[in-house]
């Protein structure tokens, strides 16, 4: 059975524990871990998480954050200036988060997501070099009165986890689902 498959069943098993309606923001956090070379095939598997969200009688919405830095900066008037001078972007990179915020915000609102629901991220490894996935899991989860599952492409180990096992990790209060279950 491939890792992604191993995940998901390891995120259904989870799942289908009852929730705690006290639980803080980042107790309500699952990261789904999984090797960063299995990008597609999770992609192309997610659907299946869905499904098990659903079998276990819970919500589902799905919020990709792939492609939201470049509609972020398709909608700078300076955007020109940055691409000549990245390092200008340093300055208002946070404008993106706050940006990605109110668009998750805004979604949640339309979808009328509820303590129900599992809102899940996908296409975090889109955020290696512009945001740390910390800083972005500790604005998007207070948002979330249900669950918050962030698909996360990197590792984790020793209670620490890597993005694209690229950056040092860091240690966060979330619940780690591996293939090899939940910790």
């Amino acid at each position: 059975m491939s890792k992604v498959k191993r995940l998901i069943d390891s995120y259904g098993r989870f799942i289908a524990l009852p929730w705690r309606d006290d639980a803080a923001a980042a107790q309500r956090v699952v990261f789904c871990v999984y090797p960063e070379t299995e990008e597609l095939r999770l992609r192309a598997n997610l659907g299946e998480f869905e499904l098990v969200t659903r079998q276990n009688d819970h919500e589902w919405l799905a919020f990709d954050l792939t492609d939201t830095f470049a509609l972020w900066m398709a909608e700078q008037k300076y955007a020109k200036g940055y691409f000549r001078s990245p390092a200008k972007l340093a300055t208002v990179i946070h404008r993106y988060l706050d940006w990605l915020e109110a668009r998750f915000t805004a979604e949640l609102s339309a979808q009328g997501v509820g303590d129900n629901h599992v809102v899940t991220l996908y296409g975090v490894g889109s955020l290696f070099g512009l945001l740390k996935v910390k800083e972005v899991v500790d604005r998007l989860a207070p948002r979330v009165s249900g669950r918050l599952a962030v698909l996360f492409p990197g590792s984790f180990e020793n209670n620490n986890y890597r993005l694209l096992d690229g950056y040092d990790g860091w240690n966060y209060l979330a619940t780690p689902i591996t293939a090899d279950g939940a910790r």
